[in-house]
């Protein structure tokens, strides 16, 4: 079972997720909170595997909220679900640690799936989140630049993240150790001047990676 506590300042909004995850069998929601302030002593007190959370709330926002669940030894996934797609919200929320960002016209029949994959390490995004992120990772003659730099080895985990595959899944699909590509990540990061995995994947997706290929130098 996958174990969501649910974060809206609204009552029947939480009521109404409760609903259609609770639907899909192997979801359990466990509890839930109306503020960011509520959300952080919840992760603490019941200890979820993924935490779907609004942006804008009274008293600590999703934002605040998320920044200091990001912080703790063991943190849960965390995945935004609000009306709010700015993109100083997406940017945000992602470079604080959240595993994706949704809106709220998001189809009840595709949520399940998409709590599903971000509990699996995965990332998921809104395609109204993705055009805010790909506008912020700059132009294609720049990115296919900053992919050329890259060894065969590095070009092939990339890969793995434009399709928001978990190192886990990487791992398996290239013969490594978890911790190896693990690794691999962290310099890829650094060599893209990338806050975390998600704009990473993006700038993969804008130079046309996709598992399989491979356009960098070999090591």
């Amino acid at each position: 079972m996958i174990r969501v506590l649910l974060v809206d300042d609204e009552r029947m909004v939480c009521a109404h997720l409760r609903t259609i995850l609770t639907a899909a069998g192997d979801i359990e929601v466990v509890g839930e909170a109306y503020d960011g302030a509520e959300a952080v002593e919840a992760v603490v007190r019941l200890r979820p595997d993924l935490v779907l959370i609004d942006v804008r709330m009274p008293d600590v926002d999703g934002l605040t909220a998320i920044e200091r669940i990001a912080g703790f030894p063991e943190p849960p996934r965390m995945v935004v679900l609000t009306t709010f797609d700015h993109d100083e919200y997406v940017l945000r929320a992602l470079r604080a640690g959240a595993a994706g960002f949704l809106v709220k016209s998001t189809e009840p029949q595709d949520l399940a799936d998409l709590v599903r994959a971000a509990a699996g390490g995965g990332t998921v995004l809104s395609p109204v989140a993705t055009q805010r992120l790909l506008g912020a990772a700059g132009d294609r003659h720049r990115v296919r630049e900053l992919l050329g730099r890259l060894t065969e080895r590095e070009t092939e985990v990339l890969a793995g993240l434009a399709t928001g595959d978990s190192n886990l899944r990487i791992a398996r699909r290239l013969n490594l150790s978890e911790a190896t590509v693990k690794g691999y990540v962290s310099r890829l990061l650094v060599k893209l001047n990338c806050d975390n995995r998600t704009q990473a994947g993006l700038l993969a997706q804008q130079g046309g990676l996709r598992p399989g290929t491979v356009t960098g130098s070999s090591e």
